[in-house]
């Protein structure tokens, strides 16, 4: 099992034909992922790496069958290419991309949620998705990642989602899925669509959590857990070292009126029941810890 997507799962790349939509595309085709067509307003009829191109999401998810898109377009062009992935009958969104406006990802993530309610984004500004050892959509280095389960992980950085798989992986920790949820004020995926999904996967016995801090993605993920996960949770908030006041990484890193602090998240999380790191290293032995009790 895993969540989200599979082996299974056909993957069409917007902006395959750029170079690091090419890039990633050929990595994510190598590693086993089904990369099953691009598309390109005026490529339609070439190929990418022997990925045939389309002219929309619409005429590729028409000759494919495909389910899930990437998005490799530069920030300006991501509302519109989100929307039209939707429209165009994808059910799975991954946007890659950073630097998109605030006011686009509010207007397409209302968009998707009264129009494409059956639509799941992530992102934008997020590494994207992994199962290992069945599908990889994004930017994540898939040999860092064990197959075979039993650890579902979600987080909210990009740097340290690979470090969390880093340190599993270092310890003979498979995992089941690994969603990068990205940073900026407006995440198509939350903390707790994540934790729903781990809760209902029979294969996930145990989820690691990395927050940052910012926002209040965390405080509301702890309510969640302690009201309904009942698998044990390990996690790490970056941050604890920030100066007040400063404006940290990610758009969504701002923390405002004493809300949003590294100690603010930790409290919280530990007040549900988590086990709560210093640092990702020491979350990644208190996973250790709890699959060894499983």
């Amino acid at each position: 099992m895993s969540i989200f997507v599979d082996e299974t799962t056909k993957v069409i790349y917007q902006g395959l034909t750029g170079s690091q939509g090419s890039y990633y595309g050929r990595l994510n085709k190598e590693y086993g992922t089904q990369v099953v067509a691009g598309t390109h307003p005026k490529k339609a009829g070439t190929d990418v790496n022997g990925v045939p191109i389309y002219a929309n999401v619409a005429e590729a998810v028409e000759a494919t069958g495909a389910t899930a898109s990437c998005i490799f377009i530069p920030a300006a062009g991501v509302r519109g290419a989100v929307m039209e992935a939707a429209e165009g009958g994808v059910k799975f969104v991954v946007a890659v991309t950073e630097g998109v406006p605030a006011h686009d990802e509010a207007i397409f993530y209302n968009q998707l949620k009264r129009d494409y309610p059956d639509v799941q984004l992530l992102g934008p500004n997020c590494p994207g998705i992994i199962s290992p050892g069945k599908c990889n959509i994004g930017i994540t280095a898939g040999h860092i990642a064990k197959p075979g389960g039993p650890v579902g992980i979600v987080s909210r950085s990009g740097t340290l989602t690979y470090q969390a798989l880093y340190e599993l992986k270092q310890k003979d920790i498979g995992v089941t899925t690994c969603v990068g949820i990205g940073g900026d004020p407006v995440p198509g995926t939350s903390f707790i669509d994540c934790l729903e999904a781990f809760e209902a996967d029979s294969e996930t016995k145990a989820i690691m959590m990395i927050g940052e801090i910012g926002g209040s993605a965390e405080e509301e993920a702890a309510e969640y857990i302690k009201d309904n996960v009942t698998k044990p949770v390990s996690s790490y908030i970056a941050g604890v070292t920030a100066p007040p006041g400063k404006k940290m990484g990610h758009a969504g890193a701002i923390v405002s009126g004493g809300k949003g602090t590294a100690k603010a998240k930790m409290e919280a999380l530990e007040a549900a029941g988590v086990r709560v790191g210093n640092n990702p290293t020491e979350a990644g032995e208190l996973m250790a810890e709890i699959v060894a009790s499983l």
